[in-house]
């Protein structure tokens, strides 16, 4: 299915409005770009190097809506623990679709692709849609390339045996050719070490 109304005017606007939302972000880079500005063009370019079918301007817009004002929801909001953290992501993939359909209705998007849009970004029918499927691509792949050595540095007391099942985790959730492009990233050697030993494991 093609995009119905995605016109390069409306698309134009559709990314000014995300980038708006996304430059609230109190968080910064080191380079003082908003954090989660940064991500988004991580996931788009990302989005880009896998070239899938998938892929269209649509898609690009639901890539850059992947952390849309997370910073609104942190995560000690919610309970501690392993049903806390999924309560808070399960709560996160609803407001950031919601908030993506809003905002591509008020750029002037299509009622369809707007409500096309908020699917893939909340994750609905992960395996079978292959944009949904290309954002879970993405955000792994992000992770993977620019943020696993600052979550290792975060979590010095996990296991050898916990960083496996995180890992081996994520490599379930990837598609083949997510996977292909994971295997083509730098690692520092210890987590490189973890990353070898979890996909021969998985």
């Amino acid at each position: 299915m093609t995009d119905a109304t995605a016109t390069p005017e409306t698309h134009r606007r559709a990314i000014a409005l995300i980038d708006a939302a996304h430059a609230a972000d109190p968080t910064y880079t080191p380079d003082g770009r908003p954090a989660e500005l940064v991500y988004a063009e991580r996931m788009v370019a990302w989005g880009e190097r896998l070239a899938t079918a998938a892929h269209s301007p649509l898609a690009a817009l639901a890539l850059r809506c992947q952390h849309l004002e997370r910073f609104l929801t942190p995560r000690d909001t919610f309970p501690e623990g392993r049903a806390g953290y999924y309560q808070w992501r399960t709560s996160l993939y609803t407001k950031q679709g919601d908030r993506a359909r809003d905002l591509l209705l008020e750029a002037g998007c299509d009622a369809a692709d707007a409500e096309r849009v908020r699917s893939w970004v909340a994750k609905e029918n992960l395996r079978a849609d292959p944009n949904s499927q290309l954002l879970e691509d993405c955000a792994i792949l992000v992770f993977l390339e620019n943020h696993i050595a600052d979550f290792a540095a975060q979590h010095a007391d996990y296991t050898r045996e916990k960083w496996i099942r995180i890992l081996q985790k994520s490599w379930t959730k990837l598609s083949p050719r997510g996977r292909e492009a994971a295997l083509t990233l730098a690692f520092p050697p210890a987590i490189g070490e973890l990353v070898q030993e979890a996909v021969a494991g998985a």
